[in-house]
C-alpha cells in the first residue's frame, strides 16, 4: 500500500481507492466485475461497514446501491444525516460467488484496506453491519443477536453493532430493531458530546 505523507486526506483515500480497485490479494478479484472500495466524506464522524458488495455494487463500483442500500440511506437520514456526511464500505471489497459468505482467506486479504480507510478518516463512531463486520472489527466471539446496539469503545473509537440492513429486509421481525438501534447511534453521540463536532 502507498503511503505519501504529503497527501491531503482527499487524495490518500483516493490513492487507496486506486490500490483496492487494482488489488489481486484474492481469488475473488479473478470474478469480480471491479472492486469497490468504498465512498463518503473523508472527515466522516461515523463509518458503516457491511459484509461484502453484492450484484449491483459489483456491475456499478459503488456501496450499498441496492435495497438494502436505500434501507439504509433511509435510516441515515432518519438520524438527521446524509449519505454525503458519512463514509460507507465493506470488510471484503470485491463481490463473492452468488453472494455467499466472505470466507476467513478473504477477509484476511482486505483487512490492510479497511484498516488503511480507518487511519486516513479517524471516524468517533463505527457502525458495523451485520456479524462478519462486527466479528471483524470489534470481537470475533461477539454474536449479533446478544450485541446488536451495545456500544463497545476500542482504540479510541466507538463501535456500535448493528444488524445487516438485508438481513432486516428478509426478517420483517428485526426492521424495527435495527431502525431502534440506529436511533441510538445518533443519542450515544449526543451523550459524548460528539454530535456535530466536524
Amino acid at each position: 500500500m502507498m503511503n505519501n505523507n504529503n497527501q491531503t486526506p482527499e487524495m490518500a483515500l483516493e490513492s487507496l481507492a486506486e490500490q483496492i480497485r487494482a488489488c489481486r490479494n484474492c481469488d475473488l478479484a479473478r470474478g469480480r466485475t471491479q472492486a469497490v472500495p468504498g465512498e463518503g466524506n473523508v472527515r466522516a464522524e461515523i463509518m458503516f461497514i457491511g459484509e461484502a458488495p453484492g450484484k449491483k455494487e459489483d456491475e456499478l463500483g459503488h456501496p450499498f446501491i441496492g435495497p438494502s442500500g436505500k434501507f439504509l440511506t433511509s435510516m441515515i437520514e432518519d438520524i438527521g444525516l446524509r449519505r454525503e456526511d458519512v463514509f460507507i464500505g465493506n470488510v471484503i471489497r470485491c463481490r463473492p460467488p452468488e453472494n455467499r459468505d466472505p470466507q476467513a482467506n478473504e477477509i484476511a486479504a482486505c483487512r490492510g484496506w479497511l484498516h488503511a480507510q480507518l487511519q486516513i478518516i479517524q471516524p468517533r463512531v463505527v457502525c458495523t453491519l451485520g456479524r462478519f463486520a462486527m466479528n471483524t472489527l470489534i470481537d470475533p466471539d461477539m454474536l449479533i443477536g446478544q450485541a446488536h446496539g451495545i456500544p463497545v469503545e476500542k482504540d479510541g473509537v466507538l463501535f456500535i453493532p448493528l444488524y445487516h440492513p438485508a438481513a432486516a429486509l428478509h426478517q420483517a421481525k428485526l426492521r424495527d430493531t435495527l431502525i431502534a438501534d440506529m436511533r441510538q447511534v445518533r443519542v450515544e453521540l449526543q451523550a459524548r458530546g460528539l454530535w456535530g463536532k466536524r
